[in-house]
């Protein structure tokens, strides 16, 4: 079995070597030397799969965003609003509400003007330039006319913290840069040799100065968008010019655990040195670890859709009609969903979501712990599954039928499917998983192309070379490895079968041309039948006579024991079919078969003008004159020593020992009777009384070797065999073959 499956595998090589190159091909993608756009588009697909499938669902009510919506801009007015109505929002969420802590997803990067104290300022160093309770009321009203002045009021010890982004690709080198940015986050030297790859940033949008100052901190609200427009992951560290800040996310958490400082925690250096492996692998706020990317960035744990969080009009909490107990110890997010203030991002879970909700996800996820990891290591585990899969679907397929190759390639792609989604719910592991399921489907694709293009063309020349001589189910197993067999010639040991209709040329003569076709081929099919339902392959029709063998095109152990089972349904079907014929006013049909077993030659013989697929050999020849010798002996069937031994599940009465005509050794030539177990009592001591008789016969005893032959006729008077042996023993009583005698008996005719 081993050699046959190396036979299978080296006929199929050209597959191997391509399942194997496709293999490697992946796993250079996946390692990181190229890129291919459509497995990270696929991977991205997958993702968002993934995220739809597990997502918790429900209201997480610990965050709430106070929403400048709709129906706010028709209440307070068009965005942006003045200040005092933002210093109103803020006074009122801690005061009134008792907020624990509001966080603003929405930037004040340029001066309140909308109260006119520049003009009355102006107006001082003009027209009333002289009238000093001008000056007098001016002053008096700028500290209610001062909005940003007003609202950095309301910022004064409480926790609200601001947000600002940062923008990439500007080449402004700064100019286009709003406001200020807050300290940065992260001393410049704490990542100082260290490989890490954040974000960069060319400009920003921050917020007043004064307003930055009166915070209680601020964060970035800058997600990263991908390729495809899709908000998953928010970089927790932007870098500006050599200065890293964190995100609004990772500041309210910071706020919320009276965190001082967030600190990076690093790989093993000798990992990150020997492999290039990035020295960042997550962010602590003491007792919470945050997991984040080679860029610093986190995947955002999207809890459902749009309002997965409570919701708050923004003009409700102005005028002090939203639900108290919404708001009261919790965390407020103010940030807006009316389209016109262009805050709707594309994410897995919906086309349009609030960017100030992706904060909200973030934060709640830092909470829980339930941020799902994407750290560089991953890509070896994707290139390990890659060699795993391809390796085992490259040396498995080709020895497997399409149905089976089918059933253990989804096999593989349920089990891939399975460890990766364990792996995403239980480890919160994120694994790549495109590249796997594409390379699978791709050497499944290569190998059933590649069995029905070109597997079909040497199945098509099995079946044409060896179509006609064997039955469909030796073609079907020669089509499992069809570079093993060949019409060359060679030695084989086999068993070769002949078949004879007894008397035929006087039977036919009483028959028409078409009662004789008819009578061939009523008798012919059945019996070509029985071969190919014995593994047996029709050598050639010789008028009324077949010559079929076994061991050949298909190795056969058995083959003696094939041919003699053959041999018995044959002899079988015949007596059956007699009634049939005699119905139909044709004569009753008697054959005598011959079989014998030996080492002859097999292959594709003949002329250029014709081939033929047969068996030349003594062995063959032996064969044909045993079938002769069924008319002597009164026999159906006659074997030769040699298939009586490789035959040995039959019960065999022995004939004689017998020189045919044309050679000079003697052989010894048997009748199967049955099956060993199948042969009857009456049977075996009918069998051990001619056997005794035929012992005492070659002990040249013939008195009673005569006495014994016939009590034998007497009990089977139709058994020519004993008639025979009496007429022997009569001549030979009359002349004695002498002392030197060696029991066989010679015989001169075919």
């Amino acid at each position: 079995m081993a050699n046959r499956l190396v036979i299978r595998l080296r006929r199929e090589f050209p597959v191997v070597i391509l399942s194997l190159g496709i293999m490697l091909a992946f796993a250079g993608q996946a390692a990181g030397y190229y890129r291919w756009g459509f497995i990270e588009r696929l991977d991205d697909f997958l993702y968002d799969a993934r995220m739809l499938l597990t997502m918790p669902g429900g209201v997480d009510h610990r965050i709430v965003i106070v929403d400048i919506d709709e129906k706010s801009l028709a209440d307070i007015g068009r965005w942006p609003w003045s200040r005092d109505r933002v210093a109103k929002l803020v006074n009122e969420l801690f005061d009134h509400y008792g907020a624990a802590l509001v966080a603003f997803d929405i930037v004040f990067p340029e001066p309140d003007e909308s109260s006119g104290l520049r003009i009355l300022k102006a107006l001082g160093r003009s027209e009333f330039a002289d009238l000093p309770a001008y000056h007098k009321k001016v002053q008096e009203l700028q500290g209610q006319l001062d909005y940003d002045r007003l609202l950095a009021r309301s910022f004064k010890g409480r926790l609200v913290l601001l947000g600002y982004y940062f923008k990439s690709g500007d080449k402004g080198e700064g100019s286009s840069n709003n406001g200020v940015l807050p300290p940065p986050s992260f001393d410049s030297d704490i990542f100082k040799g260290k490989n890490v790859d954040a974000r960069k940033a060319d400009g920003y949008g921050g917020n007043l100065p004064i307003l930055q100052q009166a915070a209680a901190g601020a964060g970035h609200f800058t997600p990263w968008i991908d390729e495809d427009g899709v908000v998953r992951r928010v970089p927790m560290i932007y870098e500006y010019r050599g200065n890293y800040y964190e995100s609004l996310s990772l500041a309210v958490a910071q706020a919320l655990y009276g965190v001082k400082q967030v600190k990076p925690v690093f790989a093993a250096p000798e990992v990150s040195k020997e492999t290039g492996y990035p020295d960042l692998e997550s962010l602590s706020l003491d007792f919470i670890h945050i997991p984040v990317d080679s860029h610093v960035q986190a995947l955002v744990p999207y809890r459902g859709f749009q309002g997965s969080f409570p919701y708050v009009s923004a003009a409700d909490v102005i005028h002090g009609t939203a639900d108290k107990k919404l708001l009261q110890d919790r965390i407020v997010l103010v940030g807006t969903t009316a389209p016109g203030l262009f805050d709707l991002r594309t994410v897995p879970v919906q086309k349009q979501y609030p960017g100030v909700e992706i904060h909200a996800n973030l934060i709640a996820g830092i909470m829980d712990q339930d941020i799902k990891q994407f750290p560089a290591y991953t890509r070896g585990m994707d290139v390990i599954q890659l060699f795993l899969s391809g390796l085992l679907l490259a040396l498995l397929l080709p020895l497997l039928s399409p149905v089976w190759g089918g059933i253990a390639t989804f096999s593989l792609l349920a089990a891939t499917l399975g460890m990766n989604f364990w792996f995403w719910q239980v480890q919160n592991l994120v694994l790549p998983l495109a590249s796997v399921l594409t390379m699978i489907l791709c050497i499944f694709v290569l190998n059933m192309s590649y069995g029905f293009f070109v597997e079909r063309r040497g199945k098509k020349q099995i079946a044409a070379t060896f179509g006609q001589y064997v039955p469909p189910e030796l073609v079907d197993e020669m089509n499992f490895d069809p570079a093993s067999y060949t019409l060359e010639a060679e030695n084989r040991e086999m068993t070769v079968l002949f078949s004879d209709v007894r008397g035929f040329t006087s039977l036919s003569e009483g028959l028409s041309p078409h009662d004789l076709s008819e009578l061939m081929n009523g008798y012919l099919t059945p019996m070509t039948a029985l071969i190919h339902d014995y593994r047996g392959t029709i050598d050639k029709y010789m008028g009324d006579a077949i010559m079929a063998f076994w061991g050949a095109p298909v190795d056969n152990p058995g083959h003696a024991g094939y041919a003699v089972r053959t041999a018995m349904a044959m002899q079988e079907r015949m007596h059956g079919m007699r009634k049939e014929f005699r119905e139909r006013g044709w004569p009753a049909l008697r054959i005598g078969i011959g079989i014998n077993t030996g080492t002859m030659s097999v292959g594709n013989m003949g002329s250029k003008f014709r081939m033929a697929y047969t068996v030349l050999g003594d062995a063959v020849n032996l064969g044909s004159r045993l079938e002769g010798l069924t008319k002597t002996y009164g026999v159906g069937i006659v074997v030769s020593e040699t298939t009586r031994a490789k035959a040995g599940e039959f019960v065999y009465r022995e004939l004689d020992v017998v020189r045919v005509k044309g050679k000079d050794e003697t052989i010894a030539i048997y009748e199967p009777v049955a099956l060993e177990e199948e042969v009857s009592e009456a049977e075996l001591e009918e069998l051990q009384s001619y056997h005794e008789a035929l012992q005492i016969y070659r002990d040249q005893d013939w008195e009673r070797a005569e006495t014994l032959f016939t009590r034998l006729r007497e009990a089977d008077p139709q058994r020519k065999l004993y008639k025979l042996y009496l007429e022997r023993i009569w001549t030979f009583k009359d002349l004695p073959p002498g002392p030197d005698w060696d029991g066989v008996f010679t015989h001169t005719t075919k």
